[in-house]
Parts: C-alpha cells; sequence; structure tokens
C-alpha cells in the first residue's frame, strides 16, 4: 500500500550529490513530490527532505541505495503520522481586492495567513501550514485572480527522540 514518506538525508553538502540521489528516484519510476535542503545542528551536514508517495518495500530499497552514495552520512524515512511538518507557500494579489473587496479581507483573516508586503499593484501574503491548509487557502484565492503563487517543499521533523546529533558526530570523526 502507498503512503506518503519524508525521507530524510544526512549528508556533507557536495556538489553533484542531490543529482545522484535523484537518479534513484528516476530508475525505478518515482515522482518526487518535493525537495528541501537545510543546514542542521551539526556544523557543515546538510539535510536532504525528500518526499515521496511509494511503498514501505520500495523507502526501504530507496534508503539502502542512498546510503551508498559516498557523500550521505545517514538516512532515514518517516510516515506523515511519525513527524511533525509543515510548507510555507506565497500568494501575490492585485493591491486593490484587498482594499475594494471586504471578502478577501475575510478569507485572509479566517485562514490566518500574514500580509508580508502591500505596495500599489499589489499584495503579498504568506501561509504556513500543512499542504491541505494552503491548497484551501489557495482555492479560496482562485476567484480573486492569483498573480503568482510559490509553494516550499516540506520541512519537518520527528517526533521521536533521534539522537542524530550523537551518531553524526561519531561518523564523522
Amino acid at each position: 500500500m502507498k503512503k506518503t514518506y519524508s525521507i530524510s538525508i544526512y549528508t556533507e553538502n557536495n556538489l553533484g550529490l542531490l543529482n545522484r540521489i535523484s537518479i534513484i528516484f528516476l530508475k525505478r519510476h518515482i515522482n518526487i513530490e518535493s525537495v528541501t535542503a537545510s543546514k542542521t545542528e551539526i556544523e557543515n551536514v546538510t539535510r536532504l527532505i525528500i518526499v515521496v508517495n511509494i511503498t514501505e518495500v520500495q523507502v526501504k530499497k530507496i534508503i539502502t541505495q542512498i546510503e551508498k552514495q559516498i557523500d550521505v552520512i545517514k538516512a532515514y524515512y518517516h510516515t506523515d503520522d511519525e513527524i511533525i511538518y509543515l510548507q510555507s507557500a506565497l500568494f501575490k494579489v492585485k493591491s486593490h481586492l484587498l482594499f475594494d473587496d471586504r471578502q478577501i479581507q475575510n478569507v485572509i483573516k479566517e485562514s490566518n495567513t500574514n500580509i508580508v508586503t502591500v505596495n500599489r499593484e499589489f499584495f503579498v501574503l504568506e501561509k504556513s501550514g500543512r499542504k491541505e491548509e494552503i491548497e484551501e487557502l489557495y482555492n479560496a484565492l482562485l476567484p480573486f485572480g492569483i498573480m503568482q503563487f510559490v509553494r516550499s517543499g516540506r520541512i519537518s521533523v520527528s517526533k521521536e527522540e533521534m539522537k542524530i546529533t550523537q551518531l553524526l558526530k561519531k561518523q564523522l570523526n
């Protein structure tokens, strides 16, 4: 049975690694839903979060292949129930709507959305939350005319203590 998995890859941030990892998914005809990269709590260690919708058998095989990559320190996978996760999105909308349309003001207020900037031509809204919340806001703003829209990949932390810092420090020494 397919599920959404967040794959966390701890690595030294070296040139070409993301390409080599994406080839692992390509060879298996697995679509990547999102990719996020950031530094971690450990100096010189980067964390990639790749979100996929596959079976547990597939994710275990992929983890094994990912960990064979020279620059990969450790890789894990988690289901949505095992992590706390968010995405962020930006919406660019024409400014006159903010002042002329009470309905859009209600959408902003009810969705707990932040106004990032306002100028004569447009305003920008920021929404952080689950994918479904962002899609709901997108659908609510669609009738008003979205000028631009962008959504980040998933960021997440595990609910369980992983002691990843100690593990990575041992492997790096």
